[in-house]
């Protein structure tokens, strides 16, 4: 259980402030190695597709992949048959992760409550906050986790991946995804190959490569 912050340890933080140091100190425990820049840069993403964001939403940004850097609670992929699934279960987690950290903070319970629900959310959207969390999250995928992801994944499951966040990407969101250069050959070709088999099955959506994809997804 977090325990409430102490001025002493964080010079007079606002609330907000304390939710924002602790969880980047929770992340930056992350086994994960492209986990603390994500999470920034998640916030960046945000701010520039919003930036009037409100603070339950940059608060979300930050700390949406959060449960990944708890190794003792962290929903595992191996543990579920379906991705969809386990996506679901590790926004759950974060959120009640992130709930912690906000109470102990002392945050405004209106705060804490939409700031989780948009957690919860995140994978998914539903709503236009949600959705801008979504595409943030999504676009840093493309910006900054594809090249780490690629080193320790390899081509196949990277594409896997890169196939299914492109697909969840707003049309504005793609557009973005379409222009990111990592100045790599094969992460270049990879990401044309999943925009234009995206754009495939958009006009044929019962093509078997896709029916082949969703199945091992």
């Amino acid at each position: 259980m977090l325990r409430p912050c102490a001025v002493s340890e964080l010079r007079m933080l606002t609330d907000i402030e304390c939710a924002k140091q602790k969880i980047r100190l929770i992340i930056a425990g992350s086994q994960v190695p492209e986990d603390p820049c994500h999470a920034d840069n998640t916030l960046e993403w945000l701010l520039r597709l919003e930036p009037d964001a409100d603070e339950a939403l940059q608060l979300a940004a930050l700390a949406h992949d959060i449960d990944r850097a708890i190794e003792r609670i962290k929903v595992r992929r191996a543990d579920f048959d379906n991705y969809d699934t386990f996506k679901a279960a590790h926004a759950r987690n974060s959120a009640e992760i992130l709930r912690s950290i906000l109470t102990a903070c002392g945050v405004k319970r209106n705060i804490v409550k939409e700031a989780c629900r948009l957690v919860e959310l995140h994978e998914v959207g539903g709503d236009p906050s949600s959705d801008l969390l979504k595409d943030a999250d999504s676009i840093s995928y493309f910006d900054v986790n594809l090249p780490l992801y690629f080193q320790r994944e390899g081509w196949d499951e990277t594409k896997r991946r890169s196939h299914w966040g492109y697909r969840r990407l707003t049309l504005r969101a793609q557009d973005i995804v379409k222009h990111i250069d990592h100045g790599d050959k094969e992460l270049t070709r990879l990401l044309r190959e999943v925009i234009h088999e995206s754009v495939m099955l958009r006009l044929s959506p019962r093509h078997i490569f896709f029916d082949d994809l969703n199945s091992e997804l």
